[in-house]
């Protein structure tokens, strides 16, 4: 019992006790006890909603919820499912495609001409370019070696080996090609690496020290194991997996505070001026969300059932990010599932635990769309063709 608790029940004890002379302070005593077991029960559902997705079929899951100063923490399962070390709320863990957020802060940092309409069209999913992570042969190798080392440059050519979508600026169609070239352009213009960047423009400034530009195939310090269903078989540890082949569209590892902490900046206009911020949350619509999902520069707007959204989504092998924030970051939601991509069940869990956390409901927003934030953004998305 906190030592808060404590004073409260100890308050309305006397309080029971006393005199008429007393009934006052009985009442007000009475206060901050109801609304820390709201707080209580609010939490218990939510962890309730967290054990669904372990009870399910993945190995583990980290939730934080936050609405103004106060943050809820919670876990359930294992971080290493084979040694069964409980998975901790401070873990690291691959973000995936919720990388693409912190790409575009940095690319509207440097290029402030991000009305320049072929970045515009980069940043928000209208370029026409080919997604090289719908390049089969490209997808085969990674997941059947590993570690292998990618290019950049390397990956542009594999997707423009194949014909454009749709002339630019005419509709809308996810590419994670856009962002790697993106971090080509943050590279040019800077003169430094992207992971350079990203560090002094926006994890250092923000104290994100539990964040970093991985490329690597391991995953310095604690972290969470990520685990892959591949071949029908039981999933497997993708801990150790060579992240250059998704650079600056997924290759940074986080943790759910810091996820959180970075939202809240950008958000709030720490990062970005006001009208670069403004051009960030412009959107275009993603008519397959069935929310009325929209699609900003590395950012997106989707629907709960109590309200508008912002945030990203990430699919990286073995890990499945959600960060959702309200337009002014007061209300947020981070999520970590290390099973990706999650099979049908471990899917419709996290539906719900999301609307349970951020909304307190537990009303299903309904299936995953293709596109928008709640759409399939990273490369492990397209692993289901390669089992075949």
């Amino acid at each position: 019992m906190t030592r808060r608790r404590l004073n409260n029940s100890v308050a309305v004890a006397l309080c029971s006790a006393a005199a008429i002379a007393f009934a006052a302070a009985c009442g007000n005593a009475s206060k901050p006890a109801a609304k820390t077991g709201q707080a209580a029960r609010k939490q218990a559902k939510i962890q309730r909603a967290l054990d669904r997705l372990t009870t399910t079929e993945a190995p583990g899951a980290i939730a934080l919820v936050r609405d103004g100063n106060r943050t809820i923490r919670l876990t359930s399962g294992y971080g290493d499912a084979e040694k069964k070390t409980p998975i901790r709320a401070s873990d690291r863990f691959r973000i995936g495609s919720v990388t693409k957020t912190f790409v575009a802060t940095v690319a509207l940092q440097l290029v402030p001409n991000g009305s320049n309409i072929t970045v515009r069209e980069l940043l928000n999913h209208t370029s026409g370019l080919f997604d090289v992570a719908n390049d089969q042969g490209f997808i085969a190798r990674v997941l059947w070696k590993r570690t292998e080392p990618w290019t950049p440059r390397g990956l542009v050519r594999i997707a423009t080996a194949h014909r454009p979508l749709f002339a630019p600026g005419t509709t809308w169609s996810y590419s994670n090609t856009g962002y790697i070239l993106l971090g080509l352009i943050v590279e040019a213009a800077s003169g430094k690496p992207i992971q350079t960047e990203l560090d002094q423009r926006i994890f250092r400034p923000l104290h994100l020290r539990a964040t970093s530009f991985a490329s690597s195939p391991h995953i310095t310090g604690t972290y969470a194991h990520g685990y892959l269903p591949l071949d029908g078989s039981r999933p497997r540890d993708a801990s150790v997996f060579g992240q250059s082949s998704t650079w600056a569209a997924g290759a940074i590892v986080s943790t759910a505070d810091d996820l959180a902490t970075f939202y809240r900046a950008l958000l709030r206009g720490r990062l970005l001026s006001p009208r670069l911020l403004r051009a960030m949350e412009t959107t275009v619509p993603v008519a397959e969300d069935p929310h009325g999902g929209g699609s900003g520069l590395g950012l997106f707007e989707t629907g709960l059932s109590c309200g508008r959204v912002w945030g990203h989504e990430g699919t990286a092998f073995g890990y499945k990010t959600i960060a959702y924030s309200s337009r002014d970051a007061t209300r947020q939601i981070v999520v970590m599932v290390n099973d990706s991509p999650p099979p049908p069940m471990v899917a419709n869990a996290l539906e719900r635990l999301v609307d349970t956390a951020y909304c307190g409901g537990s009303r299903l927003r309904g299936k995953s769309p293709k596109g928008g934030a709640g759409h399939k953004t990273g490369y492990a998305a397209r692993i289901s063709f390669v089992r075949k």
